[in-house]
């Protein structure tokens, strides 16, 4: 819909427009595209949320402990430097991507999500961008570039920390996140990883793919920086506040592995008298390996105790929730379909009118819209359509799932002729000017407010002028009334009717009657 200022009437249209949206997809389950929506807004934010601490507080004080002891923390500090590079490349390269494929469908994440469905669901940016003219066995350079950095900041995390027993987790997490294929006897493997992850996937389902990569790198990042700052933490430990800490995802993808961590306070290996209820206790973690093999909402609650220096037993409750939502493929397999009018549920007779629509989880070039007395041109989800005679028009919207199933829906459109255009003096239906300055005037025709491409020139009219017979004028000026202008009195009113007029851009549509055009002489 245009920005800028608008018109009453355009508003009403915006408005409708919203209206009769909201009307369609109501024969479309949403809530996957919003669960999956969500669950991307979440991934995102606990990133950010991720670098903020990274950025303001671990590096802060690794900085801080290299000049204070340099001989300890120098190396670590430079190890560092080197991952944040090599991750915040991949993390930028991977943002690029992203902006340039919801940039490609016209998906803005500001809109509401009731009208975000069809650039959510489009799947020709993820084709186009990861395989070579949308050729699935064709990896283009973005694919190939991607698979290269994942791999260098890998080989970096596992050449620098895989010989330090206390940073060999980070490094052994790397080996298995932070590869672009699957491991042996996968099931997936068949089709490869970077087909499975982006080929034919709608937008809103790639860009949760590299938005889990981006993730991981950065909780990477995080892991290693803290590893770095807990190796020579002191043995005797003084607890001054005590709280338990919950690190996990809020969601996650049905069938995904996830892993939930409860901690107290400051991290340490080894606390005397270590209990957590419900996780397993690995090197001063609970660890709680929970189920995702069916979506919905779990609840994890229990109490962490340990004994101080003191002798003193210490007991914190912990408590985390966890959202398994559904996967990409039950997001493709969702059947249904959406096409909207861009300029309301009105079709203009004559016109070219834009059509926008989509099946949900089908391969949008592979679309297709049909119209039975009405002509139809476009694809990949774009079309234009030129009713013909009648008040309405149905279109039938076509297109198969990912398991070959064949969808069809029809959509009813009204059909209206074009609304009269309106006869004009500068501008103006009704003017006000001297006597002598009416025959300098030029007649023309327009449509206010009217969102399509129609222009008009006026060919022949009649005047009317107080006291005289009714003249007839060739073309659009009115210097062949000069003379009947002559001698008017202020007040008197020339009366410019039966205005007619060619169009350009009806296609041989009639046109309607043309509002007539009054002046006043002062």
């Amino acid at each position: 819909m245009a920005g800028g200022k608008q018109t009453p009437r355009q508003k009403m249209i915006n408005l409708m427009y919203l209206v009769f949206i909201a009307m369609l997809a109501m024969t479309i389950d949403q809530q996957i595209i919003r669960s999956y929506k969500d669950t991307n807004q979440s991934l995102t934010d606990t990133r950010l949320t991720v670098q903020d601490k990274n950025d303001k507080i671990f590096k802060k004080t690794l900085e801080a402990k290299a000049v204070s002891s340099p001989e300890t923390y120098g190396p670590l500090l430079e190890q560092y430097k080197g991952l944040e590079g090599k991750t915040n490349d991949l993390v930028a390269f991977i943002e690029g991507i992203k902006n340039k494929m919801s940039s490609e469908a016209e998906y803005d994440a500001n809109l509401p999500i009731e009208e975000s469905l069809t650039a959510l669901n489009n799947t020709e940016p993820a084709s186009k961008n990861f395989f070579k003219d949308g050729d699935e066995k064709l990896p283009s350079k973005t694919a190939q570039d991607l698979t290269a950095k994942m791999d260098d900041l890998r080989n970096y995390i596992v050449s620098t920390f895989g010989s330090n027993a206390q940073l060999k987790d980070v490094a052994d997490r790397a080996k298995r996140t932070l590869v672009a294929d699957f491991p042996k006897g996968d099931k997936r493997s068949v089709q490869g990883w970077m087909q499975y992850k982006f080929y034919n996937q709608p937008l809103v389902a790639a860009l949760s793919n590299l938005e889990v990569i981006q993730s991981e790198a950065r909780n990477l990042q995080s892991d290693a920086i803290s590893s770095m700052l807990q190796e020579k933490v002191d043995a005797d430990i003084k607890f001054d506040a005590y709280e338990a800490l919950v690190s996990g995802p809020s969601s996650v993808m049905k069938g995904e592995p996830a892993q939930i961590k409860v901690a107290i306070g400051t991290f340490a290996s080894s606390v005397p008298g270590l209990a957590i209820s419900g996780a397993k206790v690995v090197n001063g973690q609970g660890i709680i390996t929970p189920a995702t093999g069916a979506t919905g909402v779990q609840e994890f609650k229990g109490q962490v105790s340990f004994t101080d220096k003191n002798g003193k037993v210490h007991t914190l409750p912990y408590a985390h929730t966890l959202n398994v939502v559904s996967g990409s493929e039950a997001l493709k397999e969702q059947s249904g379909a959406i096409l909207a009018a861009d300029k309301m549920n009105v079709l203009y007779r004559g016109l070219s009118n834009p059509v926008s629509g989509s099946i949900l989880g089908a391969d949008l070039s592979a679309t297709t819209l049909s119209a039975a007395g009405a002509s139809v041109s476009g694809s990949s989800g774009k079309w234009n359509v030129t009713p013909g005679a009648g008040n309405e028009v149905t279109l039938t919207i076509a297109g198969k799932s990912p398991s070959g199933k064949a969808i069809t829906q029809p959509f009813k459109f009204r059909v209206k002729n074009i609304p009269p255009p309106r006869g004009e003096i500068r501008g103006k239906g009704y003017d006000v000017m001297p006597a002598n300055m009416i025959s300098k005037q030029t007649l023309t025709a327009t449509l206010k407010d009217f969102d399509f491409p129609v222009s008009f020139n006026v060919v022949s009219f009649k005047v009317k002028v107080p006291g005289k017979a009714v003249m007839s004028v060739n073309g659009n000026s009115l210097a062949p009334v000069e003379a009947l202008t002559k001698g008017l009195r202020s007040g008197d009113n020339i009366a410019i009717f039966d205005v007619q007029a060619t169009a350009q851009g009806l296609n041989g549509v009639v046109l309607p009657n043309i509002s007539g055009v009054v002046i006043s002489a002062l």
